[in-house]
């Protein structure tokens, strides 16, 4: 029996997910959810699903086993948490929240239901993030030296003109929002954050979160990193990355979502290889990517087998810990050490 989906949000990302699950042998959506009657009665007709107007009501059905979270950021830790009390299994979009401690209750709560908490990060699911990931696991770059995430996007003011986008309450600036995939990708690759020193600014936007943020990390490891990540460089996205140095070879993986490998020399290897062996090599149509698809037949692979999803709520967590902590360098002028103090488990 397939697993039946409940889809709250439909926003924007709503879209990539409903796609998937309607694509995929072991899934079905069940329901569609949304605040704004006139945006889930369009989504329930495109994609053939009830639509309700309160998140509270589709938690209710029978007929639903699992939900995927769409809403605004701000809002995951609540609506996952009224998910999980509802006995529901959870897959909620990134970031997993906005603080530690909304993060914290979230994966305490499916541990003590008994329920599956999972995160959208999908671009670990990418060729050509897979292929790193098995050559740094394999010893194939040695011991890892350098790595940089870089965000060089744009919005205009237009884009935070709603009522939550760039707000620090609901979803944060360009690093939570739209770099936290790449902050997200250069730690899985390098490890633990030892320490982290930041800046940020508003510069080229009338919002409360930042548009520009730069910062330096020390892994436990002793490699240093950089990131940079902003929504100012006009007029479109121009470069999203993140790439690694080690003692026996560098690779950059590059595109507008994190696939398409740009830099491959590794001792030993032609750099022909990794194109060979990399399937995405086109920029997708949105900075979303490919791999919803793969992010929810993994979650649901996971449910129908009793096993742990790829991305998990601990996976997620760690993410926003580094986001959150160069927030605080930034805030407060001095060098953060990892993991965060109660006085900096905060989004701002």
């Amino acid at each position: 029996m397939p697993i039946r989906f409940g889809l709250i949000g439909c926003g924007r990302v709503a879209p990539r997910h409903a796609q998937s699950i309607r694509q995929l042998p072991e899934t079905t959506l069940a329901a569609v959810a949304d605040i704004k009657p006139y945006r889930a009665d369009r989504f329930a007709e495109e994609y053939n699903a009830p639509a309700l107007y309160d998140h509270h009501a589709l938690l209710a059905r029978d007929d639903i086993d699992a939900v995927t979270i769409c809403v605004p950021s701000g809002l995951h830790a609540q609506v996952t948490l009224d998910a999980l009390h509802a006995g529901k299994h959870v897959l909620v979009e990134k970031p997993i929240a906005l603080s530690l401690a909304d993060a914290d209750r979230m994966i305490e709560t499916a541990r003590a239901r008994n329920l599956t908490l999972g995160v959208v990060l999908q671009n670990r699911y990418n060729s050509p993030m897979q292929q790193v990931r098995r050559l740094i696991d394999q010893g194939g770059l040695g011991r890892l030296l350098l790595g940089s995430a870089t965000v060089r996007w744009y919005r205009p003011q237009s884009y935070y003109e709603d009522d939550w986008h760039g707000t620090i309450a609901m979803d944060g600036g360009a690093l939570m929002n739209q770099s936290i995939h790449h902050i997200d990708a250069l730690q899985w690759f390098m490890g633990p954050v030892q320490s982290v020193q930041a800046y940020t600014a508003t510069l080229a936007h009338t919002m409360e979160a930042e548009d520009v943020g730069v910062a330096v990390l020390r892994f436990a490891n002793g490699a240093l990193a950089t990131v940079e990540g902003s929504t100012v460089t006009w007029p479109q996205n121009l470069e999203g990355s993140v790439a690694v140095f080690g003692e026996h070879g560098s690779v950059k993986i590059g595109g507008t979502a994190l696939n398409r490998i740009t830099l491959w020399k590794v001792a030993g290897q032609l750099e022909q290889e990794a194109e060979i062996l990399t399937s995405q090599r086109l920029d997708p149509p949105s900075v979303y990517g490919y791999s919803h698809r793969e992010v929810i037949h993994n979650f649901a692979q996971a449910l129908l087998h009793n096993r742990t999803p790829d991305t998990t709520g601990e996976d997620a967590r760690r993410s926003l810990e580094l986001v959150l902590a160069i927030y605080a360098a930034a805030r407060q002028g001095t060098e953060i050490t990892l993991p965060l103090s109660s006085d900096n488990r905060e989004s701002r």
